[in-house]
């Protein structure tokens, strides 16, 4: 069983909690396989296993073990009466007001990252509110991965400078940003090692990838084998325009901004499993606190104002991380990785450079293709 105890599991199981105080779990128990309700840890099963108890050769957490692997569905769990749902996100309702919000939403996020362990582990820091909270709190060397102009590299530059300053009196001085320098050689050399890795060509996955992946293994080469990332704070606490912009959005069905973040989290099973599984095949393991179901429960409260306040995105989060961060810090904006890194900017262009147009349908798509094969 990956991330947390067969007992918590087995009591999770007969109660129905889908948030029993974990950081998600997948894995057999009883005989029976279990993934946790938001898909944090991979589970896969060879597609044609017949109806009841599998077989240990029959699922895995990497799917490159199975000859036809599916994912196993989050939430879900199979015995020998089949396959059943058994968790799905509760809908509680929202805090009475703003100040219990932030005040819940801080002691959520502060107990789960104070609790990590620091030992091998290193932070992927942007310089944004996500990994700032992570950095702020935990006593591990950063990396930021990305072309010597890209967003990201400057912006985790800056917040490490905030930082430091604020941290004088917290035993966390000489703290260490490690720039990872992407380039093209190290792109095209990647790219079919994380769709091998992932099973995954389409573009927007690699592209995503791509950064946490050779931040990843210059981690494992650094000698640490344990990644934190601030995984999980956009969904849940409105991060994405398309959630701040419901219903008005044609991205989300929605017509709340709640509902809107309640339809992002219904990505992350998919979303987290690429993001593992690449992680894992650079060698290191995902420690991702801001996922712990604590965190969670508190989001899942927030109202459409908690969420998004007028321009502000992440209201909830922003506010209660000003006890960690320097103000310049909780309230700047941040690009996506896949673009703050450039490493989407410069993928298509060696697609377009291998010939690969963008008149082409999925042109990069295409050119991801032809680098697996």
């Amino acid at each position: 069983m990956q991330g947390a105890d067969e007992t918590t599991v087995r009591e999770a199981i007969a109660s129905g909690d889908p948030l029993p105080g974990t950081g998600g779990f997948a894995g057999v128990v009883d005989d029976s396989l279990a993934r946790d309700v938001l898909g944090r840890y991979p589970l896969f099963v060879e597609s044609d296993a017949q109806s009841g108890p599998l077989p240990r050769s029959a699922w895995s957490a990497d799917p490159t073990d199975l000859d036809d692997p599916d994912p196993f569905p989050a939430g879900h769990v199979r015995d020998e009466g089949g396959t059943r749902e058994v968790w799905t996100l509760p809908n509680p309702d929202p805090f009475a007001d703003r100040e219990t919000a932030v005040d819940a939403v801080r002691d959520a996020v502060e107990r789960s990252v104070d609790t990590v362990d620091t030992d091998g582990l290193a932070i992927a820091f942007s310089g944004g509110v996500d990994s700032a909270l992570l950095a702020a709190r935990l006593d591990a060397p950063l990396y930021v991965a990305g072309f010597p102009d890209s967003h990201d590299v400057e912006a985790a530059r800056s917040a490490a400078d905030l930082l430091d300053r604020d941290l004088l009196d917290r035993d966390l001085l000489d703290r260490d940003l490690r720039v990872v320098e992407l380039t093209h050689e190290a792109i095209e050399r990647a790219v079919p090692e994380i769709a091998a890795a992932t099973g995954r060509t389409n573009a927007m996955a690699v592209q995503i990838a791509l950064p946490l992946y050779l931040t990843a293994e210059r981690v494992a080469a650094d000698g640490f084998d344990r990644l934190a990332l601030g995984q999980g704070a956009d969904e849940l606490f409105g991060g994405y325009a398309k959630v701040a912009k419901a219903p008005n959005d044609p991205r989300v069905d929605a017509d709340t901004v709640r509902g809107a973040q309640r339809e992002v989290l219904a990505t992350l099973p998919d979303q987290l499993t690429r993001d593992v599984l690449a992680l894992r095949a650079a060698g290191v393991e995902p420690v991702t606190p801001l996922l712990h179901d604590r965190v969670v429960s508190a989001a899942l409260r927030l109202d459409d104002a908690m969420l998004v306040d007028g321009e502000t995105r992440k209201w909830a989060l922003r506010r209660a991380a000003r006890d960690s961060l320097p103000e310049a810090v909780a309230t700047r904006d941040k690009k996506a990785a896949q673009y703050g890194s450039l490493a989407a900017r410069e993928l298509d262009r060696l697609a377009r450079q291998a010939g690969y147009k963008r008149r082409m349908d999925d042109h990069v798509t295409r050119y991801v293709e032809s680098l697996v094969e």
